[in-house]
């Protein structure tokens, strides 16, 4: 994947998890909470990854 594709997933996978983690507050689920906090996270390292190819170049 190039460096956009990357931070682009990033930032769908921040925004799904932060929508989930609401839900999961919202209605007392912590699981769901959990998981949105788990891809968040996805995203944050996602973008970075695409950051670390826009530096380095798309050969990582």
């Amino acid at each position: 994947m190039g460096e956009k594709t990357d931070k682009a997933k990033g930032l769908a996978n921040e925004a799904t998890g932060n929508v989930k983690q609401a839900i999961g507050k919202a209605t007392d689920n912590a699981s769901l909470h959990a998981e949105g906090t788990a891809q968040e996270r996805k995203g944050e390292a996602q973008q970075l990854k695409g950051k670390v190819k826009g530096a380095l170049g798309d050969t990582v």
